[in-house]
């Protein structure tokens, strides 16, 4: 791999021509990482540095992240201001939010802002200032109307006394949900999910929720509407999924999903970890230690597949197979037999002693009419589900 070279991450950019806008803001010093980060996501990305910027960080920098085009002044090349599918202007600060409002044109940023807005082109502006400013009534009216111009506005935390850009993550996660924005709306159960013995104690599911966020980020990125019903996870989920919902015990998971029915959702992707079989009757307190041999009552807890199959009936879903010790083909029987009884339009089947090794494959999906298909990696996983969608539609 060679010094400019990224490692590419998801295809949610594929094909899509990014303007990077660069101002004069001290968050400059993240362009290289930003640009990056947009390259990673299959993007290309052209940037225009006003002044200001690049007294913050050099366009031969900003060059080497972005393997593109870098515009500094009017001499550069402007035939093409206005041919990309949308323009991220971080950090953008609050002069020039001000211009793009009042039609300002000193600049090719503003010309190009300008006949993005002409184009009905996504436009995304991340504001870095301290509070005091960003707080001021003049700064809040500025944002309001480039709102209402159809530019969306993405805000940071609040730290050290400002109003800080969110990280170069977060940042092109949302610019992809925007570029790729579509009605569709999907849940995604995942974690494990436990029954209680006592107060300190439980049955649990192994489950890291990692699969189920890596699929709910992905469908996030392709312009999806995404909620997260997730149980208990050794994972983080990526904080700019709009919502997530915690409900570890199976029961709650169950309640949370069927009131979710009533929303008319388009999608639903089975991925969570639910326990078969839970406590009848969990002990108030705790179990005193030493104390000899322990019987715990077990029950087959509701199946939430089946539960959910008449209420989410007109919806594509999506489930998944976890077995171990079986062979390929029963491992696909299994899968279908999944799908005729639970109503679903494709099963994603694994074998747990194939997770995570190099010579075997992340799974298979197996459709409604038997058909399978070798999943080897990740991204074919998440491909494989957004061509189901697609194919349901």
């Amino acid at each position: 791999m060679r010094d400019t070279d990224v490692e590419l991450r998801g295809e949610s950019l594929k094909g899509r021509h990014i303007l990077l806008g660069v101002t004069g803001g001290i968050a400059a010093v993240d362009t290289v990482r930003l640009a990056r980060e947009l390259r990673r996501h299959s993007a290309e990305v052209t940037v225009i540095m006003t002044p200001s910027a690049q007294e913050i960080i050099t366009p031969l920098a900003v060059r080497w992240a972005s393997q593109g085009e870098v515009i500094t002044d009017w001499d550069g090349d402007l035939s093409g201001l206005s041919n990309f599918d949308a323009v991220l202007v971080t950090p953008a600060t609050r002069n020039i939010m001000a211009s793009f409002i009042h039609g300002l044109m000193n600049g090719p940023l503003l010309m190009a802002l300008s006949a993005a807005r002409g184009r009905d082109t996504p436009i995304m502006m991340v504001p870095s200032m301290h509070n005091d400013l960003a707080n001021d009534p003049v700064t809040e009216d500025l944002v309001m109307q480039c709102v209402k111009s159809g530019v969306r506005i993405l805000w940071g935390s609040e730290e050290e006394g400002k109003r800080k850009t969110p990280n170069h993550e977060e940042t092109v996660a949302k610019l992809a949900n925007l570029v790729n924005q579509n009605s569709t709306s999907v849940v995604v159960t995942l974690g494990a999910t436990r029954s209680a013995i006592d107060d300190v104690r439980y049955v649990q599911n192994t489950s890291s929720g990692r699969t189920g966020y890596l699929i709910a980020d992905d469908l996030f990125r392709h312009g999806m509407d995404v909620t997260c019903v997730s149980g208990v996870t050794t994972v983080d989920c990526p904080n700019w999924l709009p919502l997530e919902i915690k409900c570890p015990e199976p029961d709650e998971m169950l309640a949370e999903l069927k009131a979710l029915t009533k929303d008319n959702i388009n999608v639903w992707i089975h991925a969570a970890a639910v326990l078969d079989y839970v406590i009848t009757e969990p002990v108030e307190g705790k179990i005193a230690s030493l104390q000899g041999q322990l019987d715990i009552q077990l029950q087959e807890g509701a199946k939430h597949i089946m539960e959910l199959k008449e209420l989410c009936k007109g919806s594509t879903r999506i489930g998944f197979k976890l077995e171990s010790g079986i062979k390929q083909k029963d491992l696909v029987h299994r899968a279908l037999a999944q799908i005729e009884t639970s109503g679903m339009n494709a099963t994603i089947a694994n074998r747990i002693e194939d997770y995570g090794k190099e010579d075997k494959p992340r799974g298979w999906l197996v459709d409604s009419h038997g058909a399978h298909f070798i999943l080897e990696k990740e991204s074919d996983m998440c491909s494989a589900i957004r061509s189901v969608i697609e194919n349901n539609r």
